[in-house]
């Protein structure tokens, strides 16, 4: 396989079509959840792929939608949700890069996940390294702990999420040997960044509310710089439930197969059960309905844990 062009995506946040030459493979990129009135799935994704057409080569995904049911009859869309599939990468086999044949471009998601998606499909569908598949499970569900290299790498991308330079150089790194050199020296001056971070979500992590099953803080309390999944974890550590403020949304999270889903509960239409994004406006609410939903009943490791 030649060398493809990489780019990156996130559900809400699509490059243009025309800037993704030949035939395109998406992996990790969700099906935009609806947030208000100006992200939607017709709104975002549904362009975007109306934008590509017949280049789409694959779509290859693991979070929850009420679209893929649209989808069931493509043979391009790979489309499972978390409860099967904890991460991406596992989902791109040796069979998979072979049936959707040659490809020009990746386009992947921003985080771990993503990217080890994106490393896999260039190595073909094998891991870059034995264990890469459970490591992005590990760090996806925050459920087990990952191996030092995902460790190292999962730190350097929180610390510059917004860094495609730091992406590239993860891609390249993982299916290039994993060498010293040049990528190698991004990564870990990345992953030294972090440090400041941690020391951040330290402090606000003193910071939580509890009411009732929710743990909450204001992101606004501190000016550190803070690592948000870092900080929602020590919210979970307080109570099932932990929202965080931060620039005028409001993210909510629970443990992976803890059997909370604020998709429906909050009725996004998509996204992932356990973690989701919406208005600070919809604070107060989120509150009530949490705090006055049905227990929920554990699922897959959660249950498995009992």
């Amino acid at each position: 396989m030649s060398t493809p062009h990489l780019a990156f995506a996130s559900p809400r946040v699509l490059p243009r079509p025309a800037a993704l030459p030949g035939r395109v493979v998406v992996v990790d990129v969700a099906f935009a959840a609806t947030v208000g009135t100006s992200v939607s799935f017709e709104a975002i994704t549904l362009p975007f792929l109306t934008g590509l057409g017949d280049r789409l080569a694959a779509w290859v995904d693991h979070h929850d939608h009420e679209r893929h049911v649209d989808y069931a009859g493509d043979r391009r869309f790979l489309l499972r949700t978390k409860a099967q599939h904890g991460a991406c990468p596992e989902m791109i086999t040796p069979e998979l890069v072979r049936t959707i044949g040659p490809i020009d471009t990746i386009c992947a998601h921003v985080d771990l996940d993503g990217l080890y998606a994106a490393a896999k499909w260039v190595l073909e569908g094998v891991e870059p390294y034995r264990g890469a598949d459970d490591d992005a499970r590990a760090v996806d569900t925050r459920i087990g702990t990952p191996g030092p290299i995902a460790a190292r790498i999962d730190r350097a991308l929180r610390a510059r999420f917004r860094d495609d330079q730091l992406k590239r150089a993860v891609v390249w790194w993982l299916t290039g040997g994993m060498k010293p050199g040049a990528h190698h020296d991004v990564i870990e001056e990345a992953a030294r960044e972090f440090e400041v971070r941690a020391k951040g979500t330290a402090a606000l992590s003193e910071r939580f509310a509890i009411k009732g099953r929710v743990a909450w803080v204001d992101s606004a309390a501190s000016a550190a710089p803070f690592d948000k999944t870092d900080l929602l974890l020590a919210g979970q550590a307080r109570a099932p439930v932990s929202m965080v403020k931060d620039s005028g949304m409001l993210t909510i999270a629970a443990a992976f197969g803890s059997g909370w889903d604020f998709v429906r509960l909050l009725e996004l239409g998509g996204g992932m059960p356990t973690r989701v994004t919406v208005p600070e406006s919809r604070f107060v609410e989120a509150l009530r309905r949490i705090n006055e939903a049905p227990e929920p009943v554990p699922t897959g490791a959660a249950a498995d844990a009992e």
